[in-house]
């Protein structure tokens, strides 16, 4: 399946974008004739297919993601306004490395390292502009490239890096003062998409957003993969949970979109999965057509639907991705067009609403069939903390959960690894006695 926007990129607006970026989508969506699969196979020469399960000389994937939107992890806030530019990439760098070699001596082995926290970039894009985290302005230079420099340290202490990127987030806040940032890109090269397609810009609680809806959206989303994946040896691509972002009261304003191109559809609901699922779709097959070894995967919500509105669901009682963020994640495995899949499952075994084990079985039964690795997400960030409703995070330091957790993940094949969010928790005081637990179990 292709979406029928692709001939307007294949024409004169696909200038915009820049030769190399255009040539990478365009290899991979305007095609007369569609792959029979959804994913185009592996070339000749290519690893083996992914099977449900790591294969034997594939080790399982300890990771950590690592956040840089609002400089959650990284990079330190202190570093944005020194007295030169110089400290400030000496400080940047310098507490990256340190990071990785904690990482390495725990025995991390992945990085899903946030480049696009928003609509701006971590690499010298020529699409989006500079990231504000980096310098403390959007647009500006850096004065070195952070994701080159993170593949460069990572890959030397044998870490592999995954780029996490945030597919539709514009900004973090809608403040009169961001506001003016944005449209003081208007002059830069490249603009923020903010000021350059003002039209494409919806509102969504206290950020803004691209609308999914809109078929140049989702090809300007798949030519900013296309730019990393040609231009950096990265080792896979991710998604996170943030496609359709709605809160109570503050729903996204898509009616136009909808009036435009949902006519063939009963519900908005179904043609916005729909939407999700052509964006999977073109950034699978590009990555596959681009660089076949590198790999795509997504990491969504842990509850794909409920049984108590799908006889195929989890029996849980929590957000679901489809219902919620109009991701029919189970269907992206079924069809083949990820790599891996990441579910979030940041609850104890004792959460009788979306319990642990309950959850990670349900995703086991779902890849078994399939072609599909399934990594585990992880709730480092709750261990330690006191919570009424999931006390077992703080007896003993939150030890025997995260025991619990690893054990169950260790003793299903179909469980290829996990992933703990995030990397400053082990950092944290509270997370200390699992941080000496995981060094013991994962370190060298």
């Amino acid at each position: 399946m292709i979406s029928s926007s692709h001939s307007v990129l294949c024409g004169t607006k696909a200038k915009k974008l820049g030769s190399l970026v255009v040539a990478a989508l365009l290899l991979a969506s305007c095609s007369s004739t569609p792959p029979k699969s959804l994913v185009t196979p592996l070339s000749p020469g290519a690893k083996n297919p992914i099977t449900g399960k790591t294969p034997q000389n594939q080790e399982s994937v300890r990771g950590i993601w690592l956040a840089t939107v609002s400089r959650l992890d990284w990079p330190p806030v202190a570093s944005v306004n020194p007295a030169n530019s110089a400290t400030r990439i000496s400080q940047q760098q310098e507490a990256l490395k340190a990071k990785l070699d904690k990482l390495k001596e725990l025995g991390i082995n992945t990085v899903f390292f946030q480049i696009k926290p928003d609509g701006t970039a971590l690499w010298p894009s020529k699409i989006l502009p500079w990231s504000d985290v980096l310098t403390g302005k959007i647009g500006e230079d850096p004065g070195y490239d952070p994701l080159q420099f993170m593949l460069d340290e990572a890959h030397k202490r044998g870490i592999k890096v995954h780029a996490w990127l945030n597919p539709y987030r514009v900004s973090t806040n809608t403040k009169p003062s961001t506001v003016a940032e944005l449209n003081n890109t208007l002059s830069n090269q490249p603009p923020s998409v903010f000021v350059l397609h003002r039209d494409w810009i919806r509102t969504s609680g206290d950020r803004y957003v691209l609308d999914p809806g809109i078929p140049e959206v989702r090809d300007w989303v798949t030519s900013i993969v296309a730019e990393v994946v040609t231009r950096y040896p990265v080792d896979g691509v991710q998604f996170d949970d943030y496609f359709y972002t709605e809160s109570p009261g503050f729903t996204l304003n898509d009616n136009q979109s909808f009036k435009k191109y949902g006519a063939e559809f009963n519900s908005k609901a179904d043609w916005r999965r729909h939407n999700t699922q052509l964006l999977i779709e073109q950034v699978s097959r590009t990555v596959k057509q681009l660089k076949p070894n590198v790999e795509f995967g997504v990491s969504p919500a842990g509850v794909w639907r409920n049984r108590s509105f799908d006889p195929n669901g989890s029996d849980t009682r929590g957000a679901a991705a489809y219902d919620e963020s109009f991701a029919d994640t189970r269907r992206w495995v079924q069809q083949g067009l990820l790599d891996y899949i990441a579910p979030q499952l940041y609850w104890p075994f004792a959460r009788d609403a979306a319990r642990y084990d309950v959850l990670a079985k349900w995703w086991v039964d779902v890849v078994k069939p399939t072609n599909t690795r399934l990594y585990i997400g992880v709730a480092l960030y709750k261990i330690g903390e006191p919570s009424k409703k999931e006390p077992d995070w703080t007896i003993k330091g939150g030890v025997p959960e995260l025991k619990k957790q690893l054990d169950l993940n260790e003793s299903l094949p179909q469980i290829s690894g996990t992933i703990l969010f995030r990397e400053d928790y082990l950092n944290q005081p509270q997370t200390r006695e699992a941080v000496s637990y995981l060094k013991d179990r994962w370190g060298s």
